[in-house]
């Protein structure tokens, strides 16, 4: 993103509705520290009441000098916001640099009409400068906007390109973008590709999104507690509760916070499924796009541009494995996947049955003709194809790693059982846990695999998380070979395929040297060809 000197012409405001978003998102986020005023203030005799009062109206203030101070255009080569009461500040994004557009409506945009947009680039994604938000605009003009930046007419294409003629890339990008079809014209009907069913609710505590919800209302209450000075061991109800708590045996107490913790996360990881996806639908667009709308309270529409897909990443968690669930990613340029699938933007299918998911993934990625392929079935669909093991070294790696560190802790635990004291159940309870990391270190080994079919290298790796990756060949810009201490004395190497997309980066883990080479050599054609033409020609001395 480019900052620049002030414009002219043609600035348009957010909608005044947000007058009323603004204030009120200040007041939210100052929650804590105002309700900590005032129970001070009540607690003193209500002479720390006014500051509360204050500190309220001041937050108002703030989120009303938004609105003054923020106004935005939309011109033929570049989006633009101004921003700034004491500082001015215009920030410019190329419209050929847009990747993706997110609209999202939390209840009380809902209430009022309106949506949040976010612009984004695809670069510096991760200390979020690559994304320019409009909060808030009208809900039809969310809509129209989005469809503006991403589905451009002919004038705004041409415009773009000659603007950007010094960047070859640019204007070739802006030459490729779809094109809306005329005012008054008929469009053409979108293709639905998945839609929420009733019956995947059941994934929702499997999911254990809870455990956020456990930190984030642990924090609040802790902060709450803090900025009011307030003793919970004074509260009637607090108190009683770990009287009754106390009362139990060790085990007894330990079995009791384990049962009302998986009770509270399970509840807790059902109500956000459902928040969160509820309404979910993937539709795909006769421009070129993919459309996800999720989310019953906070509504959210994500478009991603085919022509920048690059892949897809099927994930699936231990115990959504269990349950025989997955969800759906995309590996494209221009969204947050560092940031997760569920909050950047990349998800195209939530916690779903594993079946559904790879019907998703077949449907999304095209198909590729003539591709580079290494699979006993000619053209074979990356998200089915059988896999390629990672042989006996690569088993042995994983336990060794495996029962190295378990022999750690136990020699720990032991140590400090016999210099420290510490009860003698830790270290036998590690003991007896010795099965445990031998399944973990066999699941881990059948977990690795690869294989290139189609125009894919497929790749996946994961135990506790597994994934399944496919990743365009056409998409990779580059090649690395790692070999760590131990990799070089079991004669293995990682090998890291580097895209743009994404992670920027997908490894094939634990594979030999040889092997490595020869999928380096086979997804990119002619890559390898002069290291390997100059190695036949070096000759043993002697």
């Amino acid at each position: 993103m480019i900052d620049l000197v002030e414009t002219t012409s043609s600035w348009r405001r957010l909608s005044p509705r947000m007058l009323v978003i603004h204030p009120f998102q200040e007041v939210v986020r100052a929650a804590p520290a105002l309700l900590g005023l005032l129970v001070a203030g009540t607690s003193s005799g209500g002479q720390g009441q006014w500051w509360s009062i204050g500190g309220v109206g001041l937050m108002v203030v703030l989120g009303m000098l938004r609105w003054f101070t923020t106004t935005y255009r939309i011109t033929p080569e570049h989006v633009q916001v101004r921003r700034g009461l004491l500082t001015r500040k215009v920030v410019t994004v190329p419209r050929d640099r847009v990747r993706t557009v997110d609209v999202t409506s939390h209840v009380l945009h809902r209430v009022l009409g309106l949506a949040r947009v976010e612009v984004g680039t695809g670069t510096s994604e991760r200390r979020r400068e690559g994304r320019l938000k409009l909060d808030a605009l009208s809900a039809a003009e969310a809509a129209r906007l989005r469809v503006e930046l991403l589905h451009r007419s002919p004038a705004a294409t041409s415009t773009s390109s000659a603007a950007s003629a010094a960047s070859a890339a640019s204007a070739a990008s802006a030459a490729e973008i779809s094109v809306t079809p005329p005012a008054g014209s008929t469009p053409a009907a979108e293709t639905e590709l998945a839609r929420m069913r009733p019956e995947w609710v059941r994934f929702g505590p499997f999911t254990m999104s809870g455990l956020v919800t456990v930190g984030v209302v642990a924090g609040f209450v802790s902060r709450l507690v803090s900025e009011g000075n307030v003793d919970l061991g004074r509260v009637g109800p607090v108190q009683e509760t770990l009287r009754w708590f106390r009362a139990m045996s060790l085990p007894l107490e330990i079995t009791t916070v384990v049962l009302v913790l998986v009770v509270f996360v399970s509840v807790a990881s059902t109500l956000g499924y459902v928040l969160a996806f509820g309404n979910f639908r993937l539709t795909r667009h006769p421009e070129g796009t993919l459309h996800v709308t999720r989310g019953l309270l906070t509504t959210r529409a994500t478009t991603i541009e085919e022509r920048r897909l690059r892949g897809v990443e099927v994930t699936e968690p231990l115990l959504l494995r269990a349950v025989r669930g997955a969800r759906l990613s995309a590996v494209t340029t221009g969204l947050r996947a560092a940031q997760g699938a569920q909050r950047g933007g990349s998800l195209l299918l939530p916690p779903a049955p594993r079946a559904a998911a790879v019907s998703v993934a077949r449907l999304v990625l095209p198909r590729v003709a003539d591709a580079p392929s290494d699979s006993s079935a000619s053209g074979a669909s990356p998200v089915t194809v059988g896999l390629t093991a990672h042989g006996p070294a690569a088993l042995r790696r994983r336990f060794t790693r495996a029962y190295g560190v378990h022999a750690l802790v136990l020699a720990t635990l032991l140590a400090l059982w016999w210099w420290a004291g510490l009860p003698s159940w830790t270290w036998l309870t590690a003991a007896a846990l010795l099965p445990l990391t031998a399944l973990l270190a066999a699941d881990r080994y059948r977990s690795l695999g690869h294989a290139l079919t189609s125009g894919y290298l497929v790749t996946r790796w994961g135990s506790f998380s597994r994934r399944r990756v496919a990743l365009e060949c056409d998409g990779v810009i580059g090649w690395n070979v790692e070999r760590s201490f131990f990799q070089r004395r079991a004669g293995l190497v990682t090998l890291t395929a580097t895209t743009a997309a994404g992670k920027q980066g997908y490894q094939v883990r634990d594979v030999d040297l040889a092997e490595a080479l020869r999928l380096a050599a086979a997804g990119t054609q002619g890559l390898l060809d002069p290291f390997l033409v100059e190695e036949q020609h070096v000759s043993p001395v002697g």
